[in-house]
């Protein structure tokens, strides 16, 4: 017979109280201003880079306690959904058909010539494929925000993503000196110059920079035709997303993540005319300073040692991206443009 005292007993520990948000969320607050700061001071080079570099900066050195990583892995989720979401206001439907059946079918073109070609130039050079992917949706659509994008549906590690933006960076320096030199010599003269930078250069900075030189009717095409390319951003992280899932066991990412159905939803948004330029303009800031607090914390879990072994194979596949999207634009707006 088995008594009370017989019985055995079960100790109830009581459940460990979440750790505070708070220290992370300061820390990305920091690391935003800091990222906001520079790009005010050098407007060619994106907050963006900035955020993911001092990111990188700070988790590799004894800046970052224990304490903030829970609140940065909260940031870079969140913020980073709702960037890519806000990202949609930057579009219009009117503003891209304006483009001409031709051109947009030379974006199209570009976009996937772009993103497959690196794909194979990345196996033949025997990078990671979650690099390779993360390179490829940067170069073809739009730097640093397609990264962020593409970087929650794709298999990766995080020094990928610090790799893939500084790789972005690095090019999309060099284009905003190259093209304005190279298109003249190509034919390419005002608003088709800033065609060929806003279909080829990699971050809306750079477009901007890069077309300059060719007056401000360039600058407008290169920025209508450079966030036309993002469109393309819904399709191509959902396509990855649906071939992730058949190659995942257990666990798999959604279909169509959500946060690019609210990108889409937010296109529709801007379509609509209701919005007036200073809610759009509200937005466009918010959006940049929700990705600069989403690339800071993805920044603050790379580790430099794993970075540097990517060695210069991802140097290579960066420069063919690069060769690649230049060439298939200008190929492209030639014939259809």
């Amino acid at each position: 017979m088995t008594t009370t005292e017989d019985a055995p007993t079960t100790r109830v520990t009581p459940q460990a109280p979440p750790r505070s948000l708070l220290p992370g969320l300061l820390l990305a607050g920091a690391g935003i201003a800091g990222a906001s700061a520079a790009a005010a001071v050098v407007p060619a080079v994106s907050a963006l880079t900035v955020a993911v570099v001092l990111g990188v900066l700070v988790g590799n050195t004894p800046l970052l306690p224990p304490a903030a990583r829970p609140g940065l892995e909260w940031a870079t989720r969140r913020m980073l959904r709702a960037g890519v979401v806000l990202l949609g206001l930057q579009l219009a439907v009117g503003q891209v058909l304006g483009l001409g059946t031709g051109t947009l079918v030379a974006i199209a073109l570009t976009v996937a010539v772009t993103f497959l070609g690196t794909l194979g130039l990345g196996r033949l050079l025997g990078v990671s494929r979650g690099l390779t992917i993360l390179v490829a949706t940067g170069f073809s659509i739009c730097g640093a925000s397609a990264i962020a994008a593409m970087e929650g549906v794709v298999r990766r590690r995080d020094a990928d993503v610090a790799t893939a933006i500084a790789l972005v960076t690095l090019y999309g320096s060099l284009a905003i000196v190259v093209v304005p030199l190279v298109g003249p010599l190509l034919g390419l003269h005002g608003v088709a110059l800033g065609a060929w930078a806003g279909v080829s250069v990699h971050e809306v900075a750079q477009v901007v920079a890069a077309a300059s030189p060719a007056g401000a009717a360039a600058v407008a095409t290169a920025a209508v035709v450079k966030l036309s390319r993002v469109v393309l951003l819904a399709p191509l992280v959902a396509g990855v997303s649906v071939t992730e899932r058949r190659q995942t066991s257990g666990r798999r990412p959604p279909l169509v993540p959500l946060f690019v159905l609210g990108f889409l939803a937010m296109i529709g948004v801007r379509s609509t005319g209701l919005l007036p330029d200073p809610a759009l303009d509200v937005a466009d800031t918010v959006t940049s300073l929700l990705l600069a607090g989403a690339l800071f914390g993805l920044g603050s879990a790379v580790r430099l040692r794993s970075l540097l072994l990517t060695g210069p194979r991802a140097l290579l596949l960066g420069l063919g991206a690069t060769l690649l999207v230049g060439a298939a634009g200008y190929v492209s707006l030639a014939f259809l443009g």
